[in-house]
């Protein structure tokens, strides 16, 4: 299944959204070119330096800008394809109805939150947290909550043959959810 549009029209164009993605985009190139894959991303180095390790926010020895750039890192192309997808699809329904203002402090607050959460859960842990994980969970929830009934139009394959279909909005929150519990099993910590 390939979700790719929501069923909700929007009434003006998701600046922050698309802004949001490029950023990420960005800097994930800017990543690997200094050390790592296209599809493997960053080195070990670079995400040790731009990814927010527990142990030294816990222990006030972190570089306070890593709480920021750690948001935009991502380990690996299936990161951020995944996180990029999902706020394609969610971000601009929600930047409509918040406002540009009230959708970017959500995007970012989730993603502190949920960072938050990590360090308080694993204070020792030396793993460096990367990603948007955190603030498309916040961007999710706030799309679940306003619109529980929403659904979106999704490409699904079936051995050689593909159709066209709408699927429950929590549905793909529960993928969404399943995707990154994936990702944490298989890789440094997203948030």
């Amino acid at each position: 299944m390939f979700p790719f549009k929501d069923n909700i029209p929007n009434e003006r164009f998701p600046v922050v959204t698309v802004v949001l993605i490029a950023i990420n985009a960005i800097a994930y190139l800017l990543a690997i070119r200094h050390g790592g894959s296209f599809f493997g991303g960053p080195s070990a180095a670079v995400q040790a330096r731009y990814g927010a390790i527990p142990y030294d926010l816990a222990h006030s020895g972190a570089d306070p800008s890593t709480v920021l750039t750690s948001m935009f890192m991502h380990a690996s192309f299936l990161q951020l394809f995944a996180s990029m997808l999902f706020l394609a699809i969610f971000g601009p329904t929600v930047e409509d109805a918040l406002g540009r203002t009230r959708f970017l402090a959500l995007y970012l607050l989730g993603g502190l939150l949920v960072l938050g959460l990590r360090v308080l859960a694993n204070p020792a842990s030396t793993v460096p947290v990367l990603g948007a994980a955190g603030a498309i969970t916040a961007i999710l929830a706030a799309y679940i909550v306003r619109y529980p009934r929403a659904r979106v139009i999704s490409l699904v394959f079936i051995v050689f043959f593909f159709t066209i279909v709408e699927v429950p909005a929590v549905l793909l929150l529960g993928l969404w959810l399943a995707v990154q519990l994936c990702f944490g099993l298989t890789g440094p910590a997203f948030a």
